[in-house]
């Protein structure tokens, strides 16, 4: 009777332990996976710095070449922000 226990019990232990080894594989599948999105995501993003970093300068040298700019400047910003406002107040009223 103690060794039909017995084996009943070493069964039951085998079967969790080959459930604790399904889920390590799966974590570790999933671990990989979230690693190579992450490293492209970090590729994107030094794709995007740079992208940045050149209209950074491009806008600096044109805020420091002369006064002209600085007019064109001011109207462009006055008009995204109009832009900005008129989206917002479209988008608000399109959720009510």
């Amino acid at each position: 009777m103690l060794d039909q226990e017995n084996r009943r019990m070493a069964d039951s232990l085998a079967s969790k332990v080959t459930r604790l080894k399904s889920l390590a594989l799966d974590i570790d599948r999933d671990t990989e996976d979230q690693n190579r999105y992450l490293d492209g995501m970090g590729s994107d993003f030094m794709s995007m710095t740079g992208l940045l970093t050149g209209s950074v300068k491009r806008f600096s040298t044109m805020t420091r070449s002369g006064r002209d700019n600085r007019k064109l400047l001011c109207g462009v910003a006055g008009g995204l922000i109009v832009v900005f406002f008129i989206l917002y107040y479209l988008l608000s009223r399109a959720r009510t």
